[in-house]
């Protein structure tokens, strides 16, 4: 039996996954209608819409997972977790390649490459989400197989099937997932990195230039630019408190019994959650469907 601080830790997560779960569903069907009204997305759009399907997916997997791992079902222990892993690295790509074509579209650089990639990036984005999905369905296959041979190696030593393993199969498979999350998850961070720094650098230069040619703190280009970049700070802080939570997640440091796993959990989807809820407030087109729907639940209400 869990304890009560694991119990409420626990009903936390189930909570902000649900949360973060209709969040996500709100952004599918306002986009969503948006394409079927159109015929047509923007490519900022179809990249949020995408990290909305995924981290939908990923939320509901989430709570799967757990709780399967909980009642210690050895279906858990099998393939469940391709899936999570396979939602997972999409979102991490996903992220990413959202803070690239921020980084293009809004920074100021003239170096010939920026404006090739403004030209073009727009065009490019229907193929980096299909390579994405090609690559995290290759490094779901991957994961599907060591965890085949793990679980016939389990098999083989353990007759009673009890899903046990002994130190040596533990290590190999520590091993080679770790290789396995080095590629689907490092490239991704650190072109998000990369695009971020970028994109912070371009709008301090841009502030500067704007603070010398028309002075004033009440400014509002300054104000928006000021904005911006605390925005960008935010994201980023959350991004790596994700980041970081994965690598001690692929550690396994902790077990599902402890606590300490659920306030890991607690931690890790709730950056998602806060992170999806900055693109929704970051977009008019989300605030005022957002807007339009408190108005019309109010309205019921009342």
């Amino acid at each position: 039996m869990p304890s009560s601080t694991t119990l409420i830790f626990m009903v936390i997560f189930c909570l902000e996954s649900l949360a973060a779960m209709l969040q996500n569903g709100f952004v599918i069907t306002v986009l969503g209608r948006e394409w079927v009204r159109c015929q047509a997305l923007s490519a900022g759009d179809m990249i949020v819409t995408s990290l909305a399907v995924s981290r939908f997916c990923l939320h509901g997997m989430g709570i799967l997972n757990n709780f399967l791992a909980s009642f210690k079902s050895c279906f858990h222990i099998g393939y469940l977790n391709i899936f999570w892993n396979f939602f997972n690295s999409l979102s991490v790509w996903l992220t990413s390649w959202l803070a690239v074509f921020y980084c293009v579209k809004i920074s100021s650089f003239s170096h010939p490459v920026f404006f090739w990639l403004k030209w073009r990036i727009s065009r490019l984005v229907p193929r980096l989400l299909v390579g994405s999905l090609i690559i995290c369905g290759l490094t779901s296959s991957f994961f599907a197989i060591e965890l085949a041979v793990d679980l016939e190696m389990i098999n083989s030593q353990n007759p009673q099937g009890n899903c046990t393993a002994a130190p040596a199969v533990l290590t190999f498979s520590r091993h080679y997932f770790s290789s396995n999350v080095g590629f689907m998850w490092l490239i991704p961070f650190l072109l998000f990195l990369v695009s971020t720094f970028l994109l912070m650098f371009s709008l301090c230069r841009h502030m500067g230039q704007m603070r010398n040619g028309r002075p004033g703190p009440g400014d509002p280009s300054i104000q928006a630019h000021s904005m911006a970049l605390k925005s960008l700070a935010f994201f980023f802080i959350i991004y790596m408190a994700y980041f970081l939570s994965l690598i001690i997640s692929a550690m396994k440091i902790t077990t599902i019994q402890s606590h300490w796993y659920w306030v890991r959990e607690v931690l890790t989807y709730a950056s998602i959650y806060l992170h999806s809820l900055i693109l929704v407030l970051s977009s008019s087109k989300l605030r005022k469907a957002l807007k339009t729907k408190f108005s019309d639940l109010c309205a019921a209400t009342s």
